[in-house]
């Protein structure tokens, strides 16, 4: 499902990938639920949660709201691949379908961009449950990102 990105996704920092890890380590909410970033390409990122029981719902699903935490981090993070070193992205709003019942061994959220712009960009996941091998697509995201750019400081 991974499509390519326009060649205008070119990372504005070259050192994205490691600017991306150091943010995601810093991410204590996803430490928490036990997420790590997979995948780290411009315009593009992978999280995977192990399953858990206490992650579940009251049917033995992941909970909605994990699922969207790890589908708005996806997201967002593939939009911090392509800003500035000095810039950092939000979250403005995201839409989230659950298609179907998150049941496996782990789930794989995988976010994209879909345009990248200078004040807002927007992006979308796709969350995979995987068992035995096999992806279902259990939920469909789309997300708008504000990008926060660096502000001068105070002129002396």
């Amino acid at each position: 499902m991974h499509r390519p990105l326009p060649e205008s996704f070119i990372p504005r920092d070259p050192a994205y990938a490691g600017r991306v890890r150091a943010s995601f380590a810093r991410q204590r909410a996803m430490a928490l639920i036990g997420a790590t970033l997979e995948r780290v390409e411009p315009g593009c990122t992978e999280i995977h949660l192990p399953t858990r029981d206490d992650l579940t719902q009251q049917h033995g699903f992941i909970h909605g709201g994990v699922i969207g935490m790890v589908a708005d981090s996806a997201a967002g993070y593939a939009a911090a691949t392509l800003v500035a070193a000095d810039a950092e992205v939000l979250t403005v709003e995201y839409k989230l379908n659950l298609v179907a019942p998150a049941e496996g061994e782990c789930l794989v959220a995988r976010g994209e961009v879909v345009k990248s712009g200078r004040s807002l960009s927007i992006t979308r996941a796709d969350v995979f449950a995987v068992r035995a091998g096999a992806w279902r697509l259990c939920a469909v995201m789309q997300q708008t990102i504000m990008n926060l750019h660096a502000r001068p400081g105070p002129s002396s």
